[in-house]
């Protein structure tokens, strides 16, 4: 896969009554595909997560922030580093089992997956290959 292959039907179901936080998957999507490579992508009822050898991230509804703070429309993004990762995008992190985090960032416009987001996704998706 390199980003421009079709959604599957189970990833628009996942979507469904969600039209904006759909764009925002589809731009994600995009973007995982097109800077770290193919991906087996696996649709669950509460995520959607991104395989190499292991799973390297999850796009979810994860409320990682207060209703108030939160935009109308939004997905989160999970992934796995080695360490606890230190930016104020991170909306939270967990110490899953010793040097395993599991960190939490909140999507809610297009520019958000910028860069710096695809970077982390991507050493994420680089230990995961290696685990």
């Amino acid at each position: 896969m390199n980003g421009q292959e079709p959604l599957s039907l189970e990833e628009l179901v996942f979507f469904e009554g969600r039209p904006e936080a759909l764009a925002l998957y589809r731009r994600l999507r995009r973007a995982l595909l097109s800077s770290i490579g193919a991906a087996r992508i696996e649709v669950k009822k509460t995520q959607i997560s991104f395989f190499n050898r292991h799973m390297y991230a999850a796009v979810s509804f994860l409320p990682v922030r207060p209703a108030r703070e939160r935009p109308a429309a939004f997905i989160t993004l999970t992934f796995g580093l080695r360490y606890r990762l230190d930016s104020p995008r991170v909306d939270a992190a967990a110490e899953a089992r010793p040097s395993r985090w599991t960190h939490h960032v909140l999507i809610g416009r297009e520019e958000d997956i910028d860069k710096e987001l695809l970077a982390w996704a991507a050493e994420s998706a680089a230990a995961a290959d290696l685990r």
